[in-house]
């Protein structure tokens, strides 16, 4: 069993607020792995700290197989697609402008690399449309085309479905499948939203109140029982946080 990303009891406190304590994460290579948690569970911070964003307050991880300090020193997180929140997009600029600005600061200059990231994600035909014209859908889309920049081998994206329309919903759905299936990618999605990740996930982590509640894995669900009772991906959140998530955490 391969893992691409382990975290031990991975922690962050910001000004002596706890905002997830004792993580412990185990994501398989190839997995599409679904960190489940209402908002303020703590998901967001935990991607922060597996992607560089945010340094650990206590414990650690290891990445690729190589431990928090390795990662650190060599720079690994260039290895990692990151779209946490919104995408990072200049607003007057086209998409293929952003994506090539993005491939500039990677140092990746092949002609027509750009074109073909915006074409995995439908955004070939946008020409010179700004993207402050785009839908949201069409941003997320190329958010996670910018995501993609330098080949990454774990994408992580944190509620990437958040406040789309049903179409927008699909478009990403099916995007991210592709690049699962067809490259072999890992990925990790964060959502609140479990009849979305219930359709693509492989593998699941439950965050509630800052804490980890529990892993896994989609063959696991129908023995996952309560009462008798055979879950869905929801009974089992329920079963696992006690019911409505109160947290406060980011």
């Amino acid at each position: 069993m391969e893992y691409i990303l382990t975290t031990d009891n991975l922690t962050k406190k910001y000004k002596g607020v706890i905002a997830a304590e004792g993580i412990n994460l185990h994501v398989r290579k190839g997995d599409i792995y679904g960190l489940i948690g209402r908002n303020g569970a703590g998901k967001t911070t935990t991607l922060k700290m597996i992607s560089g964003l945010a340094h650990p307050t206590g414990g650690s991880f290891t990445l690729f197989g190589k431990p928090m300090e390795q990662v650190i020193r060599d720079n690994l997180f260039s290895k990692v697609g990151i779209l946490i929140e919104e995408p990072g997009l200049y607003n007057d600029m086209s998409a293929l402008n952003n994506i090539k600005i993005k491939c500039i600061a990677a140092g990746l200059n092949r002609h027509g690399y750009a074109e073909s990231l915006l074409s995995m994600v439908g955004l070939g035909n946008t020409g010179k449309r700004a993207t402050k014209y785009f839908s949201m859908g069409m941003k997320q889309r190329l958010g996670i085309a910018m995501a993609l920049v330098g080949e990454p081998e774990l994408l992580i994206l944190d509620e990437p479905v958040n406040g789309l329309d049903p179409q927008g919903i699909c478009e990403v759905r099916e995007i991210l499948t592709r690049l699962n299936k067809e490259r072999g990618m890992t990925i990790i999605i964060s959502s609140h939203i479990l009849s979305e990740l219930s359709k693509i996930s492989t593998s699941y982590g439950i965050i509630n109140n800052g804490k980890l509640a529990g892993e896994f894995r989609a063959e696991d669900i129908p023995a996952l029982s309560s009462g008798g009772i055979q879950p869905d991906l929801e009974s089992i959140y329920f079963d696992m946080t006690g019911g409505a998530d109160s947290g406060k955490h980011n």
